[in-house]
């Protein structure tokens, strides 16, 4: 009786450096500049390990898993970290599949580290929103652009990467409501909507009316600085303008960040009733898992800090 057993793939140094190249040519074609980087230095550290095997790694589950305790042990990353080594090291295998080097894809079966049940970053409390907003400036162009901005992530819940890549034609007039088209990290496109209400898209419009000759296809928020007027904000300038508030307010503490604000948001919405559905929607979650973090966390929007 012939064994329909089937012998794990080998790869030597060569051939797995070729597909490597295959691989981010083919499969990493259309992704964004942030994903492809992502894959680039995990894929490398398998590249690195794989060559130190000395000939000895199968794709296998079990060659799988020599590699996940080499990335939690020798290199002793974080959780999260692992999880993307290996979600990336399966889009891979995945990738070998598809072009029939393999029949079956080794590392799905090899799962990645239980990210936080948490995120990391602590969320706003109703006390320390009041404090954010009387620190606020809207008599100055620049301080109606960073009110427009606190709102859009404290009420919106956008993050700063969608705040920069955001245009002034982005903003949607719908029979439902405001509508801004974003682009989140990891994607190419706006095709995600995040709904902006009233006190929004107020603050959003008295900025919009203060500046000069606004065309459609002009950034939404902009430097107002000397050399830099009229160019487009990136991430380390709304992070820094965001932290001067937070300073302002005496909110600089553990946990607290610029990016609590837009974690502050679902918690403000389910605090106010919204299905969590609809906050999962809004906060445009891949999955209800996500957002069902922020639902563990509604009563610290009450809570004082310590």
């Amino acid at each position: 009786m012939v064994s329909s057993h089937i012998e794990p793939l080998k790869l030597t140094t060569g051939e797995l450096a070729k597909r490597l190249q295959d691989f981010r040519r083919e499969y990493l074609r259309e992704k964004s500049a942030d994903t492809v980087g992502t894959y680039g230095r995990a894929l490398r550290e398998f590249e690195r390990w794989f060559a130190g095997q000395a000939g000895a790694f199968r794709f296998s589950e079990d060659g799988v898993r020599a590699y996940k305790v080499y990335l939690m042990g020798t290199r002793s990353l974080s959780e999260a970290s692992v999880s993307t080594y290996l979600t990336a090291l399966r889009q891979f295998c995945q990738y070998l599949v598809v072009i029939g080097l393999m029949e079956k894809n080794p590392a799905l079966a090899v799962k990645g580290n239980r990210r936080p049940s948490s995120h990391s970053r602590a969320v706003l409390t109703e006390a320390d929103i009041r404090q954010l907003l009387r620190v606020l400036d809207d008599t100055t162009l620049l301080g109606k652009r960073d009110q427009a901005m606190v709102y859009l992530m404290l009420y919106a819940g956008l993050s700063e990467i969608e705040i920069i890549r955001a245009d002034v034609r982005d903003i949607e007039h719908t029979l439902l409501g405001r509508f801004l088209r974003v682009q989140g990290k990891g994607r190419t496109v706006k095709d995600r909507q995040a709904p902006i209400d009233a006190p929004v898209i107020e603050k959003i419009e008295r900025y919009l009316e203060a500046r000069d000759s606004v065309l459609p296809e002009h950034p939404l928020f902009v430097s107002h600085g000397h050399r830099s007027n009229g160019k487009r904000l990136n991430t380390r300038s709304v992070r820094s303008r965001i932290d001067r508030y937070l300073a302002a307010a005496n909110l600089k503490r553990s946990g607290i960040s610029p990016h609590s604000l837009t974690h502050t948001a679902p918690v403000i919405w389910l605090n106010k009733g919204m299905d969590i559905e609809e906050v999962q929607a809004r906060m445009r979650h891949g999955t209800l898992d996500t957002t069902l973090i922020y639902s563990r966390k509604q009563n610290l929007l009450q809570e004082d800090p310590e």
